[in-house]
């Protein structure tokens, strides 16, 4: 079913750390007014990089993640600097966290964290061709490299430290991807 989209009546503004917050006063196609908040993010967008070392093997990172307090199993990511696109951002992250620059680089698809709220969206970059290239990053120790079989993704999903959704989607999207081009 396709549905007109509400009708903005206004948008009222603040910020919220490293967010802007917006309330919408909308009304619905039923004449429903309600108001929404979303959060939009200050920078240029995401990268989350699926790089991968062989046809069957992906690179993955264990760096620390704050807002679990423990160790954490996934894909390079990063933000995209001004100036950047989405590519070459995503092969700078890759050299800053895994100490690898890659030759072949194509975006997927952009993922949305919780689109009902948030407009924040990453680029999905498929890496390969990949050589030994290292660049200063921000991290405040040199993450861990932990290579991982794609056909063993379903072990992979069930173990606690690989939790964040981003790199669940984007390595199920990735192999799907890769199976359709043999």
């Amino acid at each position: 079913m396709s549905r007109r989209l509400p009708t903005i009546h206004g948008i009222t503004e603040h910020d919220v750390g490293p967010y802007r917050m917006e309330r919408l006063d909308l009304e619905f196609s039923n004449g429903e007014r309600r108001k929404y908040e979303r959060l939009h993010g200050r920078g240029h967008g995401a990268v989350a990089v699926v790089p991968m070392l062989d046809a069957e093997t992906v690179l993955l990172v264990r760096e620390y993640a704050a807002g679990m307090h423990r160790y954490e199993l996934g894909l390079v990511k990063g933000r995209i600097d001004a100036g950047e696109t989405a590519l070459q951002a995503a092969n700078r992250e890759l050299m800053e966290e895994a100490g690898y620059g890659a030759r072949d680089l194509l975006v997927l698809r952009s993922l949305t964290l919780a689109p009902v709220y948030m407009s924040h969206a990453t680029d999905l970059v498929l890496a390969r061709d990949l050589y030994p290239q290292r660049l200063p990053g921000d991290e405040p120790e040199e993450l861990e490299l932990v290579p991982w079989k794609l056909d063993d993704i379903g072990e992979l999903i069930l173990r606690e430290e690989f939790s964040e959704g981003r790199s669940i989607a984007a390595l199920f999207i990735a192999r799907e991807w890769l199976r359709q081009q043999r």
